[in-house]
């Protein structure tokens, strides 16, 4: 990490983040909103059961497959450019998704809002990283802008659910439209332009090769996670890594390539990233189960459940804000390893967690996730921006999103899948002789199924089918906790070269480029 003397930021700098910050929150909304309106959704637009995936997925398909293209595209064309037309673009898709007259129409919108989803995430960070150039300003203002997409995630529930309460599910979509009209306002006056110098031609090849690596990885993770380890999940998985070595091939012989492979080569950039992959695994996993643990076990209503979110949220908040200030006099590895032990005890509590009334004990241990969360998305991305020459800051900062958005994603498919199999291993045997095999199936698949199932099935019966899916997430949890450990003791290892945060820069790492190139 470099210590050039630079200059400090002032009030328009951190105006500048507060704006920035608003394309993350609305990231993060988007997420929790659309699972609030999906049944009334579904009501009115009638879409089958696999256009009712594509509704959910294809957001998350194409922001996942666009983050590299445009975090390179912003350091070529301009990264305010790029995130005021990001924005101006998702507000108008917006509209059309909320006033969709088919399932079609709103599949298309949504993969629409991906594409330009993309472009905010790699641009924010990247914005951040040339507006904050003081590495401890610079570790807080991520540290800020990270919990930005929690508290977006919190909000999701409690806002949506009080909108849906009063308007039609469209009107989920357009909270999306004043955000994009207060960016659009305020960014050119308080946030700066920066374009990379010397940034050569754009490879539209390297472009539709990383689309071809990555899409079919993202789609074998989700398949994989809904349906098992089946001949397309691997078909799909093949077909991702044949493309990623032919992807990183070309890189290697391009001058200006879309992805520096060189930026590998960093040790702290190639650890931040791992830390931050494997995290989110269990983050991903435990979110995916307790929001369910907690609206069909313990019936609560979405809008209270998104409400019992908030403690942890505000846990993730103080941690991301507070890690960075930390690590001013105690090394980031000691710090991540030691917030990552607490994750480790907040998973512990979690296999405690029985089908009676344990909100209360579920909150606890999930606001210790999410304190371990808040420290590896704030120190982690910090550490990977850092690492990167700054004309590299929008490649550096879509790797991070990207490996944070597969985390996950493989998070919901391997603890979710886990999870699944417990349940189903364990019900299949408490399933009444004679029943209907249609219900049978249904109350066999998981605990929603159940749920649905639960009038044609003896009474009682659905409280033995909340104790299986409990097993299922205290087992998930164990899993979850062990690795999390392990993740612990190997952040103190790889980490351990990493100084406190605007202290003398690793000898053996090198420094980032200065900070220079074309700002308006």
């Amino acid at each position: 990490m470099s210590t050039t003397t630079t200059a400090r930021a002032g009030a328009r700098e951190w105006g500048g983040l507060a704006i920035l910050s608003l394309p993350t929150v609305l990231l993060g909304l988007d997420v929790t909103v659309l699972y609030l309106a999906l049944p009334s959704l579904a009501e009115d637009l009638r879409p089958s059961g696999t256009e009712e995936l594509w509704i959910m997925d294809a957001y998350g398909f194409l922001i996942a497959g666009f983050l590299i293209t445009m975090g390179t595209l912003g350091d070529r064309i301009g990264r305010r450019r790029l995130l005021l037309l990001g924005a101006a673009a998702f507000g108008v898709v917006s509209v059309l998704a909320a006033y969709s007259t088919s399932a079609e129409m709103l599949i298309a919108a949504r993969a629409a809002l991906g594409i330009a989803g993309a472009t905010l995430m790699p641009s924010t960070l990247a914005l951040i990283s040339n507006m904050f150039s003081d590495e401890r300003q610079r570790s807080l203002a991520i540290g800020v802008w990270a919990t930005s997409f929690a508290l977006g995630m919190a909000l999701g529930p409690v806002v949506g659910g009080a909108m849906l309460d009063h308007f039609w599910w469209g009107s989920a979509f357009l909270l999306a439209v004043p955000t994009a009209v207060v960016l659009l306002v305020a960014a050119p006056r308080l946030i700066p332009e920066y374009r990379a110098p010397r940034s050569g031609r754009f490879d539209l090849l390297s472009v539709v090769l990383s689309l071809v690596a990555i899409l079919p990885v993202i789609y074998a993770v989700k398949r994989f996670a809904k349906d098992g380890l089946d001949l397309a999940t691997v078909a799909a998985t093949v077909v991702g890594v044949v493309f990623a070595v032919v992807f990183v091939k070309r890189q290697g012989k391009l001058a200006s390539p879309l992805l520096d492979m060189r930026l590998f080569t960093n040790r702290t950039f190639s650890a931040a990233l791992s830390v931050l992959l494997v995290g989110l695994v269990g983050v991903g996993g435990s979110m995916l189960l307790i929001t369910q643990q907690l609206q069909l076990v313990e019936k609560l209503p979405p809008v209270e459940a998104g409400l019992w979110m908030g403690p942890p949220a505000m846990l993730m908040f103080l941690a991301a804000i507070g890690a960075p200030l930390v690590s001013r006099r105690v090394p980031p590895g000691i710090v991540v390893a030691a917030t990552l032990t607490l994750s480790m005890v907040g998973y512990v509590l979690l296999t405690q967690v029985d089908a009676g009334d344990s909100v209360v004990l579920m909150v606890i241990g999930f606001g210790l996730v999410y304190l371990g969360l808040g420290a590896i998305a704030a120190l982690g991305t910090d550490l990977v921006v850092g690492a990167a020459p700054p004309e590299k800051a929008g490649s550096a900062s879509a790797m991070s999103e990207t490996v944070q958005e597969l985390g996950l994603a493989l998070g919901v498919a391997i603890l979710g899948s886990l999870a699944t199999a417990v349940y189903r291993n364990r019900i299949d045997a408490e399933i009444p002789a004679g029943t209907p095999s249609d219900v049978a199936e249904s109350a066999g698949d998981s605990l929603a199924g159940a749920a649905a199932s639960a009038q044609r099935m003896p009474e009682g019966w659905f409280e033995t089918a909340k104790e299986a899916a409990t097993s299922g997430l205290n087992t998930a949890m164990l899993v979850a906790a062990v690795c999390t450990l392990v993740l612990a003791l190997l952040s103190a290892v790889v980490l351990r070269h990493v100084g406190v945060i605007g202290g003398q820069p690793d000898p053996e790492e090198g420094v980032p480029a200065e900070r220079a190139g074309s700002q308006v």
